[in-house]
């Protein structure tokens, strides 16, 4: 984390209310202040975990996603606006949280994450929150992040489905762990809902901000999933694999 000034008397005044829970308080404000989040992609999961991180302070959020805005993304990535359709998506979301938090430092990447700047971009957080889509994205993410010690915070869904975990690399089961191999089924279009998305994007916020913080207790070593069907969560719990391919550098569990 970077050592920021202390807070502000305006921004006391714009989190006062949140300040106000015990165990966070002034302090955890502070941490938030000098945290950088990195969000792999800012579309229908990423766009609101991205909106609540700028609403509750936090410092520098580094942001990776490419393309253009296009007239399907409208119904879920809350970033992106009518008349920025054709326009770069990342310039969407940027002009969008600096309406929001204007003290808010971004480091905005015109890219998916890649295996030519997976590392870079990890390095620049303390606090990874992966929104991506597809597995082969969600895997470059989770190796680099169990290989840099970050938190990382897994937020996924399809349909009216989606699933929440966070790893604690050398703590924790990692994306590996609980998938060893990418589900078959998963593909690039999929139905969608933008409440669905909205959902599990608050809650995969919530979770950063209890690791960056230290309040609460993570879903570390657990795996959430609901059903907004019938509004039906389960909780798993998750283990660490003595054969998985991204933790094998850590030391022996």
């Amino acid at each position: 984390m970077t050592d920021r000034p202390s807070l502000t008397d305006h921004e006391r005044a714009v989190y006062q209310w949140q300040m106000w829970v015990p165990d966070f308080a002034e302090l955890g404000q502070q941490k938030l202040k000098n945290a950088s989040v990195m969000v792999s992609r800012v579309g229908g999961v990423g766009s609101v975990v991205a909106y609540e991180l700028a609403a509750a302070g936090v410092g520098k959020l580094v942001l990776a996603h490419a393309g253009n805005v296009k007239p399907s993304d409208l119904n879920r990535q809350l970033l992106m606006t009518h008349d920025w359709i054709g326009k770069p998506r990342i310039e969407s979301v940027e002009r969008r949280l600096l309406e929001l938090n204007p003290r808010l430092e971004i480091v905005a990447v015109a890219e998916n994450v890649k295996e030519s700047n997976v590392a870079r971009l990890v390095q620049q957080s303390d606090v990874v929150v992966d929104c991506a889509p597809l597995f082969p994205e969600r895997f470059l993410m989770n190796e680099q992040a169990v290989k840099q010690g970050k938190p990382l915070v897994e937020c996924a869904m399809y349909e009216l489905e989606a699933q929440l975990t966070t790893v604690l690399p050398g703590q924790s089961a990692c994306l590996k762990c609980i998938f060893p191999e990418a589900p078959p089924s998963w593909k690039r279009q999929f139905p969608v809902f933008g409440a669905v998305s909205g959902t599990v994007a608050c809650m995969g916020a919530m979770e950063a901000i209890k690791v960056i913080a230290g309040i609460g207790e993570s879903m570390a070593g657990r795996l959430l999933t609901m059903d907004l069907r019938d509004m039906t969560f389960r909780t798993l719990k998750v283990n660490r694999r003595g054969d998985c391919e991204h933790c094998k550098h850590l030391s022996s569990f």
